[in-house]
């Protein structure tokens, strides 16, 4: 019973899937009959289908039964389309990065206050972290997620209050307000322990052409082989400058100090 309401469930999802691309191709002046025709689907099928994603806002009604694809699908189509284009434009400068450290470099991005690794180049080292690709951890613990709240919002422990992100418990606002400083004027972001046991982190901000943190150019590395020096002469600066290089690609130019 439970596999018979698993595979129902599926099926579902994909003729919801088939309905909203439906209604993409299909334009203004879609209604329930046509939809139904189109799809081979029941009419009360298709307005059910119609009613849940309504109330999703991924589609609206408007009085006269005409149905169009909602704010809500737009929203997320931005999102995708954003983080499509943060990895085509950070891709190569990833690349360049990986080979000149042989260490794994990342592009992370923010979602409902968590960091989502979104894409890897991975080093040749055969002691390595794991591949974090598709991981997501509460922004607070880790260096990408303090490095895109540090500089994308700088009163984030006003708004922030004592709260639970999944089952972590909320982190010391005092000691993490000034976590955050020392981000802000340093420009990067660095951990030993925040994804896991005995890996390095060394994150920095990218900004699109309006200023906006879209992400952070991410590096990877068992702590054992960051050691200050090398954080501090090799992997920083080339950090720095790869972020740079991407923001400018979205557009951004940093204004000179008066």
């Amino acid at each position: 019973m439970d596999r018979a309401r698993g595979t129902y469930s599926v099926q579902s999802v994909l003729k919801a899937f088939d309905l909203l691309e439906a209604l993409a191709a299909e334009g203004a002046h879609v209604t329930v009959p046509l939809l139904a025709q189109k799809l081979d689907l029941s009419r009360n099928k298709v307005f059910r289908l119609l009613a849940t994603l309504e109330d999703s806002g991924f589609i609206e009604r408007d009085d006269d039964g005409v149905y169009r694809l909602g704010l809500h699908a737009f929203e997320m189509a931005q999102h995708i389309l954003k983080s499509a284009s943060l990895i085509r434009l950070a891709h190569p400068v990833m690349e360049a990065l990986a080979r000149k450290h042989d260490e794994a470099v990342y592009i992370t991005v923010m979602n409902n206050d968590e960091v989502l690794f979104l894409d890897m180049v991975d080093s040749f080292q055969q002691i390595k972290a794991m591949d974090m690709v598709g991981q997501r951890f509460p922004f607070f613990t880790n260096a990408a997620g303090k490095a895109i709240k540090a500089m994308s919002s700088p009163d984030i422990i006003r708004h922030m209050g004592r709260r639970r992100v999944g089952k972590t418990a909320a982190p010391d606002l005092k000691q993490l307000e000034k976590e955050l400083h020392e981000i802000r004027k340093n420009g990067v972001a660095i951990d030993f322990g925040g994804v896991g046991d005995g890996i390095c982190a060394v994150a920095v901000a990218i900004r699109d052409y309006a200023g906006k943190v879209v992400g952070a150019l991410t590096m990877l590395a068992p702590s054992f082989r960051m050691l200050q020096e090398r954080l501090e002469q090799e992997i920083v600066p080339s950090m720095r400058e790869g972020a740079e290089i991407i923001s400018m690609k979205f557009g951004y130019a940093r204004m000179p100090a008066l």
